[in-house]
């Protein structure tokens, strides 16, 4: 989630190489339904439906944010609809339970019924109006939506509450500011049906600066993005691994996955690929005929146009290489 994201303070966090993974020949991330899904707005989140033929993202220009759903027939994307519970408020950052019963997601819709658009109030005292974040859960009903319930005070704490994803039990990880004002990550446990307290997730260095998780419905390994070491670039992607009560040591995902200022994590219903958001484009051949031309320009006005847009990669070498260091 990078609506707010550039306002805080980037922090060290200290990471591993993927040392331990075979990346000697990386694979190549690919981008999703050019010009259905990614286009050339900003889109990011894609969560899917267990079955994989239905899928929710949003799409953001400015203060304009929805989510929309789109459904997948033979090998194709259907034309991207409003979800049936977005449109009326700033709705971005869904993530769908692992079963597909529920979908939690990020909203600056008021908390009460008659109030105004939640804004975001930081550390400093600067309040962006409209940008604010809560989350909200909508329940799946027959082949509708219920209406969205705000979960409780509890996860939102703050103001800006971004980015869920949601755990086999329902137990929801997401990111909110921690006491220094800049973001960490905090898991809140499902129980009982209730939400309990969050409790902070440790990854890496305790300072380092954490967003958007990606979290395994088993939560045996986390996919996250944070500022690199020397604290002066752009966000990398990092995986870790479950060790014990807590987490490994994060790895990085590496310079071919790192391109574009990646970020928005999520996984397939394959559970062992990543969806993330950047703006990377694709590279022009020069010369060129007038046919590339064409070709070139159609597809820039369709979706290459370095904005924000999905795309995939296999986390195959790493979840396999940590499965044969297991044994």
């Amino acid at each position: 989630m990078k609506l707010l994201a550039c306002t805080s303070l980037v922090l060290f966090l200290s990471v591993a190489a993927p040392a331990e993974a075979d990346v000697s020949s990386p694979l190549v991330p690919e981008v999703f339904a050019p010009g259905v899904i990614s286009g050339p707005a900003n889109e990011d989140s894609v969560a899917f439906a267990p079955d994989g033929k239905t899928v929710f993202f949003d799409r953001i220009s400015g203060s304009n944010a929805v989510i929309l759903e789109s459904h997948k027939k033979g090998d194709t994307w259907s034309t991207p609809r409003l979800a049936p519970f977005s449109g009326q408020w700033q709705d971005h950052d869904p993530a769908m339970a692992p079963d597909g019963s529920f979908l939690v997601f990020t909203s600056n819709r008021p908390d009460a019924s008659d109030g105004k658009p939640l804004a975001a109030m930081m550390a400093n005292g600067k309040v962006y109006p409209d940008f604010g974040g809560h989350l909200w859960r909508v329940d799946r009903k027959g082949d509708g939506w219920g209406e969205p319930v705000r979960l409780p005070d509890a996860v939102n704490d703050s103001t800006r509450t971004y980015a869920p994803s949601v755990a086999s039990d329902g137990s929801v990880y997401f990111q909110r500011p921690g006491e220094d004002g800049d973001f960490r990550l905090y898991r809140s446990q499902y129980r009982d049906g209730t939400y309990l307290a969050p409790v902070l997730v440790a990854l890496g260095d305790a300072s380092g600066h954490k967003l958007d998780p990606a979290v395994a419905p088993d939560e045996s390994f986390i996919v996250f993005d944070a500022n690199d070491a020397n604290k002066s670039g752009p966000d990398r992607l990092y995986i870790a691994f479950r060790e014990g009560e807590g987490w490994g040591k994060p790895i990085d995902l590496g310079d071919t996955v790192n391109v574009g200022d990646p970020w928005g994590a999520h996984l397939g219903p394959d559970h062992r690929t990543l969806y993330f958001s950047s703006h990377r484009a694709t590279r022009v051949s020069y010369p060129r005929t007038r046919e590339q031309a064409e070709r070139d320009l159609a597809r820039m006005q369709a979706w290459d146009n370095g904005g924000e847009n999905i795309w995939s990669v296999s986390l195959a070498p790493w979840l396999d290489a940590h499965r044969a260091s297991a044994h």
